[in-house]
């Protein structure tokens, strides 16, 4: 897989990650509590994951949003940020 298309799969799962955690990135980042950096070393700490399969399926498996990120995931503390309305 080329660097770009495992950045944009990263990117996709920190977002998929977000909405599960009923987190919404893009209302996180206009309303100044997520900064564009701070996703972008989201996406990059994800990128470092050995099984984003895991991920993938973990995922599919929340009928509805959950309130705790696995704790493999390489941003929940981000998450947990984000949640507890603290700016990242």
């Amino acid at each position: 897989m080329s660097n770009q298309q495992t950045r944009k799969r990263h990117a996709d799962l920190v977002d998929r990650m977000a909405n599960t955690l009923g987190i919404d990135l893009e209302e996180k980042i206009m309303e100044g509590q997520l900064q564009i950096d701070t996703l972008g070393d989201a996406v990059l700490a994800c990128t470092g994951c050995s099984n984003p399969e895991y991920c993938d399926h973990w995922m599919d498996q929340q009928n509805d949003t959950t309130d705790q990120a696995p704790d493999y995931c390489r941003n929940t503390e981000i998450f947990n940020f984000l949640k507890d309305g603290k700016s990242v």
